[in-house]
């Protein structure tokens, strides 16, 4: 064997290499993107299997849940400013029924909290206060409708929590 030549019987050394620091941020990033918008997302990517059709949700479940989130944040802010939460509603007086748009009437706890829906609603809308085990406040912003005529009502529902934080919307009969 010259001294150029490799020895083919000696045992290999690898040197592992680490992976440059930016490579592993960019790798990171790009990874949570694409979390975040598999879950995030209406429309599912294509590497994602498509979600199995389902019942569409009447136009003015976007009212509710826009609305309910909406009013949680004014009474949170109400209770920020003055240090106690309000109830408020049920308010129109009645549910309004069969996708039918109502006027929404003054009311001036909803105005003192900075609540007052533009133009007509299909929900009725209610803050309840209620006081927990421990003592603690519990708050629940409430909406109301019955879009099909049934007289069966849909609830979406807001609560906020010990900190005033607003926990996900949670929804009964939706389409009702």
């Amino acid at each position: 064997m010259g001294l150029n030549e490799p020895d083919w019987n000696a045992p290999v050394r690898r040197t592992r290499r680490r992976a440059h620091p930016i490579v592993v941020v960019g790798v990171i990033a790009v990874t949570a993107g694409h979390l975040l918008v598999t879950q995030c997302s209406e429309r599912p990517p294509a590497t994602q299997a498509a979600r199995p059709a389902t019942k569409a949700a009447p136009p003015s479940d976007a009212e509710a849940r826009v609305n309910v989130l909406t009013l949680c944040d004014a009474v949170q802010a109400y209770r920020d400013e003055h240090g106690v939460y309000v109830t408020a509603g049920p308010t129109p007086k009645e549910v309004p029924r069969g996708g039918r748009a109502v006027a929404f009437p003054k009311d001036e706890t909803f105005h003192r909290i900075g609540f007052e829906p533009d133009g007509k609603v299909h929900f009725q809308y209610q803050v309840v206060v209620q006081e927990s085990p421990v003592g603690e406040p519990e708050v629940s912003c409430i909406a109301r409708g019955d879009f099909d005529g049934d007289g069966l009502n849909s609830l979406y529902r807001v609560r906020l929590d010990a900190n005033g934080m607003t926990r996900p919307i949670e929804v009964e009969r939706e389409g009702e």
